[in-house]
């Protein structure tokens, strides 16, 4: 019986139960929204890409942020809509594992991203003189390099500690997996299970007071004229506006896998885990792509130099 306990190589999804009147419509509006996500996400970073006025430290970063929406969400939607098209809601053993480091990473990288953004608004607006000294491309290469590396590494431990346990159930009650939930499988709990992901929120929320911080000083540094309130307007509002949406979103889905309530209705449930997965890599580029000049410009003249060639020819 041990065995067969240990060997699970498959689990059910049953985030999708009672869904199959509306499964098309589902199909349909989620379709929608990937599409809009790539549309949205690509156009900000190609926009980054090809106009070298766009090289500065803000934008090189809020490119990364946008990718990272892509491949967060890669790790979500395919999957999503394979089912919307099943009968049979399951995921292999290795494909559930995968997942939820692609979805952990991504809500990892994400916050550490907008936590360098907050560092970057802070030096370029209370300490303008030196910002270019300290925002050099070298420091700004090892600072992705950390938005990307770290959250791999805290969750490749998470997921080999995750990969570890002897599971005694293969009914996952979510539309997709996360190590917590195949944790809670385990025949008898693991103790690095429970201090993995206490250092791992522990260390980001570390980048959360990082961020208090830095916003504590950039509002006093403002308010005290009306140049500075102008820059916090104009570049701190957009990337305040996206950390509050990221830090509610995953806020919202996280408490209430710990401890939500079983009375919840599924398609409350299934809308409360999907959140972090369609508003934040919607609203971020469009926030930016609205608010920044910059960006706003460079696609309104792409825009422009697209329509008179089609005049032209």
């Amino acid at each position: 019986m041990m065995d067969n306990i240990s060997a699970m190589t498959v689990f059910t999804l049953s985030g999708l139960n009672g869904t199959e009147k509306y499964r098309g419509y589902l199909f349909f509006v989620t379709l929608l929204f990937y599409c809009l996500i790539w549309l949205v996400n690509l156009t900000i970073i190609f926009t980054i890409l090809v106009d070298k006025n766009l090289r500065e430290p803000m934008y090189v970063f809020l490119c990364n942020l946008c990718i990272n929406g892509l491949y967060g969400t890669s790790g979500f939607y395919p999957k999503f809509l394979s089912d919307l098209l099943s009968s049979a809601h399951v995921i292999s053993y290795a494909g559930c594992l995968l997942q939820g480091f692609v979805l952990h990473v991504a809500a990892s990288a994400d916050f550490t991203m907008l936590m360098i953004m907050a560092l970057d608004r802070y030096a370029a607006i209370c300490h303008p003189l030196i910002y270019h000294s300290v925002m050099t491309k070298q420091r700004i290469s090892l600072l992705i390099f950390y938005t990307w590396i770290i959250p791999h590494l805290l969750l490749v431990l998470s997921t080999v500690s995750t990969s570890t346990l002897t599971l005694c159930g293969s009914h996952i009650p979510k539309i997709y997996c996360i190590n917590y939930l195949v944790g809670r499988l385990a025949c008898t709990p693991s103790l690095s299970n429970l201090i993995i992901p206490a250092i791992n929120y522990s260390f980001y929320g570390g980048h959360f007071i990082v961020v208090i911080w830095s916003y504590f000083y950039l509002i006093k540094t403002c308010i005290t004229s009306k140049e500075g309130r102008k820059k916090f307007m104009k570049t701190c509002l957009p990337h305040l506006f996206c950390l509050i949406t990221v830090t509610g979103s995953l806020l919202f889905d996280l408490i209430f896998v710990r401890f939500g309530s079983k009375d919840v209705s599924q398609n409350l449930q299934n809308f409360m885990a999907i959140e972090f997965l369609i508003v934040p890599p919607i609203v971020n580029p469009l926030i930016y792509g609205f608010k920044l000049t910059k960006i706003r410009n460079t696609i309104s003249q792409f825009l422009c130099r697209r329509d008179l060639k089609s005049i032209k020819s």
